[in-house]
């Protein structure tokens, strides 16, 4: 499988994860974890039946088999974790099965009964779904392991009662002695609940490869943020910064692989859209992809398998690919619009870097979200990058110059192309996100620039008036809101409510490793418990009151 040594996290928590102590352990995403985890549970559930050492067993399995359960927070990670499991069980008689939403339940569970399971990866919610069905056939009388991988992710994404349902559903230690592995990138108090309702602390290893005050980001990637006029700035910036990373690569030889994160799957969808046309305008941009939520589960695993098997291409994503996915030889990884947290942003640029690769961090934000995320992304290695033309220009003007950059003329025919629709739903999804702005005024003339001038549509699109209530948005110049006709047959915008908004031309228009445990004389619980207090919700930066960073 490539390896010649082992990563810090695997040589860590191996030995004590084959002498069955339960270990939370906190580690940096792309440290190696899925094997540091794999391999020890895969070598017990031999050891617990040593008939499945030999491959001709797997005739006798059945779907009541399952001895060993991983739990990841993303249908992603949990398909990657079970292909890596396959691998390292090729030769024996161990059968891998994975349970994921998206999927058809019966397809799986008929599989799974025909088959047999012995190692079983799943998401929470599909997992408690087949537990509590009666009809399932799926059971786990003896369970010997239990892996939750990403425990902060899944806390964050509210996945906490289900873990709980989850614990209530599964065999008691005093039925059935099972083994607890707890991996995170953070030890927030919540990761701390859930690990006192899962692990045994008088047989427990507390396991570090995380300095304290280490900065958690692969020291091999450097990091940029490039301040742009305006949202409409925003496509051009990073499209221009493509082509010219693509003429660098080609001069050096070497392949440009992205993936692009914006905010929300109807900003993904829409950018999509655009640089797909970009990509066929544009001969040497490689080939686009995007995976969002709205997806299949098979749409999403064929655009992760394809990216992964591609030496260049561009993927356009939402944050559900931004913890744990493992995709090979990432040249770059750009953030259009700064994530809401810091936590977040460390988990995106951790998609390039990987197994001593080198690999590139790019931030795209508008001036009118730079000081926030000064002081979200305060104390990270991050340089400001003025040297993107498209990134400076005031496209409100309409002026020569603007119109002449490549980079703008592009990006503003391509989007011409989109569909209103696809316009719309983005405009409105960001809409949506903006219900904790103050100066709302302020973003309504940014986002009616960013649809006019960036998106080259005529006003912005209708809001329904629900949505506008809702977020407090009448009264504001530039929001184009309108009433649904009361008649159910009649499609479209009624008469409706348009507020003005005057343009800046004055005319009239309507208008989102360290390598050390701790070394306390404490017992491990004790360290545990301590390390995660003297964390708290580092992951939370709003809340606190650190310095503001000085790009």
């Amino acid at each position: 499988m490539g390896y010649d040594k082992m990563t810090p996290v695997q040589a860590m928590t191996i030995r004590p994860g084959l002498a069955g102590k339960d270990i939370v352990a906190q580690a940096k995403t792309g440290t190696g974890k899925t094997i540091a985890f794999l391999l020890p549970v895969i070598q017990r559930i031999i050891e617990e039946d040593r008939s499945l050492s030999n491959p001709m067993s797997k005739k006798r399995s059945s779907a009541k088999d399952v001895r060993a359960i991983v739990l990841s927070p993303t249908r992603e990670l949990a398909e990657q974790i079970a292909a890596e499991a396959r691998r390292l069980v090729r030769g024996t008689g161990v059968i891998v099965q994975a349970a994921v939403g998206g999927t058809q339940k019966n397809q799986m569970l008929r599989k799974t009964r025909e088959e047999g399971c012995h190692l079983l990866v799943a998401t929470p919610g599909r997992l408690l779904d087949i537990l509590s069905d009666p009809t399932s056939g799926i059971d786990a009388p003896r369970l010997a392991a239990l892996v939750l991988d990403e425990a902060d992710r899944m806390l964050d994404v509210g996945f906490e009662a289900a873990l709980q349902d989850i614990l209530r559903m599964l065999p008691s230690r005093s039925e059935h002695d099972r083994q607890t592995l707890l991996y995170s990138a953070t030890i927030p108090t919540d990761v701390v609940r859930l690990a006192k309702a899962y692990v045994n602390p008088k047989n427990f290893e507390f396991v570090q490869t995380v300095k304290e005050g280490e900065v958690p980001t692969h020291e091999k990637v450097p990091q940029y943020i490039v301040p742009c006029n305006g949202f409409e700035n925003l496509f051009p910036a990073a499209y221009e910064l493509m082509v010219k990373e693509i003429e660098r690569a080609d001069s050096t030889n070497e392949p440009f692989k992205a993936i692009m994160f914006l905010p929300t799957t109807a900003s993904v969808q829409l950018a999509y859209e655009a640089f797909s046309r970009l990509s066929r305008r544009h001969r040497k941009l490689p080939h686009v992809l995007s995976i969002h939520s709205k997806l299949t589960q098979r749409q999403r695993t064929a655009s992760s398998d394809r990216f992964r098997q591609a030496q260049s291409a561009i993927l356009i994503s939402s944050d559900v690919t931004a913890r744990g996915m493992d995709f090979p030889n990432v040249s770059h990884v750009i953030q259009v619009i700064a994530p809401s947290d810091r936590e977040q942003y460390i988990h995106r640029i951790g998609r390039t870097g990987r197994a001593d690769k080198n690999g590139q961090a790019w931030l795209f934000v508008p001036r009118l979200e730079l000081n926030t995320a000064r002081s979200n992304l305060h104390s990270l290695p991050i340089k400001r990058h003025d040297g993107l033309q498209a990134a400076m220009l005031d496209l409100t003007s309409n002026n020569e110059e603007a119109m002449q950059n490549p980079a703008v003329r592009d990006v503003l025919d391509a989007m011409r192309d989109v569909d209103d629709e696809a316009k719309q739903e983005a405009y409105l999804s960001i809409f949506g996100s903006l219900k904790n702005i103050r100066n709302k005024q302020e973003y309504a003339d940014a986002l009616h620039d960013m649809t006019v001038y960036g998106w080259g549509m005529p006003e912005p699109p209708a809001i329904p008036e629900s949505l506008a209530r809702m977020r407090n948005l009448h009264g504001l110049r530039g929001v184009n809101i309108v009433r649904r006709s009361s008649n159910r047959d009649q499609q479209g915008p009624a008469r409706g409510r348009r507020d003005g908004f005057r343009g800046r031309d004055g005319g009239f228009q309507s208008r989102e490793s360290g390598r050390g445990r701790g070394r306390s004389e404490n017992s491990p619980w004790e360290q545990f418990e301590s390390r995660s207090q003297r964390d708290g919700r580092r992951t939370n930066f709003r809340e606190t009151r650190a310095p503001r960073a000085t790009f």
